[in-house]
């Protein structure tokens, strides 16, 4: 059985095709259609397939003939198995086949996540729908489930949605999701994981950032951001206007990875896995674009409100500003309060730029409270301005206790950068160990019997390509250089305990240097890696 209706619009003829379309009754239904455009060669139609159960080659000639007589066909809402066929035969490739998506509810769904384009819900044990803001999000989802793909190819643990599906006047892909929970929920529920969530947050970001992106896959965060700036001109003093410019010119383009909206709800705990979720704001650029968005999400935007936080990320402001305050230490590796406030501070311009700008395009000027809010941002943004003069901040310092415990994080730390130098397995053995002997060594000597603070500074140099790493402390003065060399050729009966370490530096690294400096011990050590 197979059905034909159709009628005229203004935008041409409308059909509706139904039932199954084979040899016995093809004929019949290219019949029906040729009567229903009536002579009418060219004019625009389209022809709905939802009620369209099954078609034949010889539905498919049926539909060759429509394309030939009216150039300009289109076909919507197909099920899987008839746009399975359509595409097999290149039926895709030669006119508009819009697939048809079946319909989910999320009426009652937990909200696990929400973003500036859409909002992700639960629809069950293992699965998840991210609904769009955008009623017409086609482009969005396949825009994301591109970029989405391109980061689990280049290695950052990702969800890719596997289908797409009708949610009210919106769409939705959906993912799976196994009884993920985000780690806002588990910040919520379980507060004393909250240093581990934090080193989870920060290794995620790390990796992310790490992550170089061939050139022109993903777009380019500082064309948006320079776009914020420009529409400041017209919401702050000529003076502060021309520095936010004059900043944002002065910040390098950069391919590395950055999130775009990196915050607790989008991070997600599968099992042992960590995911990282909400793909679409996928981009390339310095880390400080991404540092202004965690700025905002975890602390700007309750600012003014305190309880915005709570209903955003389901947590109180005092855990966003703690949550924070840890993962700006651990992402650029350091305890010391002036690094991490001046690193904030350059974040800090990023977000209340783009809260000023988000809050005035939604017509934040026309309310009490947004005025108040704008007042309040643009206050602040116009401090900070007098007193920074680069959004630039070092990523390649960690500043730590000098500890002999506190060995692993610095050879991770370490082992970052030789990762990115694409560093040799001989070369990064030997920087290993040559690392290990001094800094356990100024965890030993350096302030005892006090401890202390060490620097360790990670150096990837080209023309010749090298790696250089640098080593200060506030300790006792001491050149270890000064040690004599021990004798090896000697006999262990009458070798002396000690001086091995530093004598091996020098015996595996291609230059050794120190001074005092500033009171500061630094010693440097470089190793050639070509």
């Amino acid at each position: 059985m197979y059905k034909v209706e159709g009628k005229k619009t203004d935008n041409g003829l409308e059909c509706k095709l139904s039932g199954r379309v084979d040899s016995t009754n093809a004929p019949q239904v290219e019949e029906e259609l040729n009567a229903l455009i009536g002579g009418e060669e060219g004019q625009a139609v389209t022809v709905n397939m939802e009620d369209l159960e099954y078609i034949s080659s010889a539905g498919l000639r049926v539909l060759l003939h429509l394309k030939k007589t009216c150039p300009d066909l289109k076909i919507t809402d197909v099920n899987s198995e008839v746009y399975e066929i359509l595409d097999m035969t290149g039926f895709t490739q030669i006119m508009t086949v819009e697939k048809g998506y079946r319909v989910v509810s999320v009426e009652g769904c937990e909200e696990i996540g929400r973003g500036a384009n859409g909002t992700i819900y639960r629809i069950d044990q293992d699965n998840v729908v991210k609904v769009y803001n955008n009623a017409d999000a086609l482009k969005d989802i396949q825009h994301e489930r591109e970029v989405a793909r391109t980061a689990l190819v280049l290695g950052v643990p990702t969800a890719i949605s596997y289908d797409v599906v009708k949610v009210g006047d919106s769409y939705g892909s959906v993912f799976e999701l196994l009884n993920a929970r985000s780690f806002s929920k588990i910040l919520a529920d379980e507060p004393e994981k909250m240093d581990w969530c934090v080193n989870e947050f920060v290794k995620m970001l790390k990796i992310i950032h790490a992550t170089l992106v061939p050139e022109g896959k993903l777009p380019d965060m500082y064309d948006t951001v320079y776009g914020w700036v420009t529409f400041m001109r017209d919401y702050l003093p000529q003076e502060a206007s021309d520095k936010l410019i004059a900043l944002i010119d002065a910040v390098p383009r950069d391919n590395h990875m950055i999130h775009g909206d990196y915050h607790i709800k989008n991070l997600e705990l599968q099992g042992d896995e960590v995911l990282l979720i909400d793909m679409d704001t996928l981009a390339v650029g310095y880390p400080i674009f991404e540092l202004g968005s965690m700025y905002n999400a975890l602390i700007g935007f309750s600012e003014y409100d305190h309880e915005n936080i709570k209903s955003f990320l389901g947590i109180d402001f005092e855990t966003g500003k703690t949550f924070w305050h840890k993962t700006l230490a651990a992402y650029l590796g350091t305890v010391n309060e002036e690094k991490i406030r001046e690193v904030e501070d350059k974040a800090r311009i990023i977000g209340y730029t783009r809260m000023i700008r988000r809050s005035i395009r939604r017509k934040g000027l026309e309310s009490e409270r947004g005025k108040a809010e704008i007042e309040l941002w643009t206050k602040e943004l116009v401090e900070l301005l007098k007193e920074t003069d680069t959004l630039l901040f070092s990523r390649n310092e960690l500043e730590i206790e000098a500890e002999v415990k506190n060995w692993d994080r610095v050879l991770a730390f370490i082992n970052e950068h030789l990762e990115e130098a694409n560093c040799p397995p001989k070369a990064e053995a030997q920087i290993a160990l040559a690392a290990e002997e001094i800094f356990v060594n100024i965890a030993n000597y350096a302030y005892r019997p006090e401890v202390g603070n060490a620097t360790v500074r990670v150096e990837v140099m080209d023309n010749p390509v090298a790696v250089e790493l640098t080593f200060m402390d506030q300790g006792k003065p001491y050149d270890p250089l000064k040690r004599d060399d021990p004798d090896i050729t000697l006999p262990a009966e009458e070798r002396e305990i000690g001086g091995l370490g530093i004598f091996l530096v020098k015996q595996t690294m291609d230059d050794v240097s120190y001074e005092y400096k500033d009171g500061r011990n630094i010693l440097r050590l470089k190793k050639n890696l070509e």
